[in-house]
């Protein structure tokens, strides 16, 4: 049975099917303009820059996950066993830590704002992180699951608990902020063995889904910014490998850009938007820390090429959603 089918053959209240498309995958939006928010944010402190950039897209972020929050609630309560679709499905099932995911990016924030709101945001997104990715692991283990299932979408549940330093380590929580990184990093290898071992050994992924494999970027790009966090800001061995895969891995997925360049529009367009802006970031901090005349170049035109690809899926998504097309069938 094709997505679209199995999404047709759930029943839904008359005159609201049309949220059954509104799928869990839509929180991604809160991630990549949160993602973006922060490189703009280390942009200002780096070379300058109008801070009022970064907070306008940090603004866009909250506003977006909002939206998507309440649209999702109205979905649980008109279409459950669509919910319950998205829970069991191999690809969908790993974008609901995109939900924690957003609250741990909104913590970091809304902290130079409200250090009593980051923290509430945090603790929630980190609490419910960690029963996400148990729920989740504990499913790959327990169920059978094909090799053809194991996409970049994998590293979603384990990215999310490399983010938990960010905001975490400004609020007081080292502890529990090296737990959740200790989890991600040691998770991220063996998980990037496997999606690499069924890219490489099995059918290529389906070019709907083809542009997740900028998600491949994610880890070692977001783990750099946390680890700096961690660590006091140390250029250490962790940090140069961290950041030098980031690069790699960016530059791979670069050369594969005939798998998902020309595929028309969809919600997994959105998996280019946080990696990209996780890169950014990441290199925006690592300029800082070398010094040097290429790096600031480098990082620059990699922060300004990720606010081009997110104002795009943006343009595109609203154009989407105008034109009823975001919820259509199909």
């Amino acid at each position: 049975m094709t997505e679209t089918a199995g999404a047709r053959s759930l029943p839904c209240f008359t005159g609201a099917r049309w949220l059954v498309n509104a799928q869990v995958p839509l929180f991604a939006i809160t991630l990549g303009h949160a993602g973006l928010a922060l490189s703009w944010r280390a942009a200002h402190r780096a070379f300058a820059i109008p801070p009022q950039i970064g907070e306008v897209l940090m603004a866009l972020a909250a506003a977006a996950f909002v939206v998507v929050g309440l649209l999702y609630a109205l979905r649980m309560a008109v279409c459950p066993r669509a919910v319950v679709e998205d829970a069991r499905h191999p690809v969908r099932m790993n974008f609901f830590p995109a939900i924690s995911m957003g609250l741990m990016l909104l913590a970091a924030g809304a902290l130079p704002y409200s250090r009593a709101l980051a923290l509430d945001l945090w603790a929630v997104g980190a609490g419910l992180h960690l029963v996400l990715c148990l729920a989740i692991m504990g499913r790959w283990i327990r169920h059978e699951t094909a090799i053809t299932h194991a996409s970049p979408a994998w590293f979603i549940p384990i990215v999310g608990n490399i983010l938990v330093p960010i905001a975490g380590v400004p609020l007081g929580y080292p502890g529990v902020s090296w737990f959740f990184f200790a989890i991600g990093v040691s998770f991220w290898l063996p998980m990037f063995a496997i999606v690499l071992y069924r890219l490489i050994f099995h059918d290529p992924l389906p070019p709907r889904i083809a542009p997740m494999l900028f998600i491949l970027i994610a880890p070692p790009a977001a783990g750099f910014v946390a680890y700096m966090q961690l660590n006091g800001g140390e250029l250490d061995v962790l940090a140069h490998v961290l950041v030098s895969s980031a690069i790699f891995v960016a530059l791979l997925v670069l050369r594969l850009a005939g798998l998902y360049l020309g595929l028309p529009f969809s919600l997994s367009w959105w998996a280019y938007t946080f990696p990209s802006a996780a890169l950014a970031c990441a290199l925006i901090r690592y300029q800082a820390l070398v010094g040097g005349e290429v790096m600031p170049v480098v990082s620059v035109a990699w922060l300004a090429m990720a606010t081009v690809i997110i104002g795009i899926v943006t343009g595109r998504t609203l154009w989407a959603v105008i034109t009823g097309r975001l919820f259509a069938d199909g």
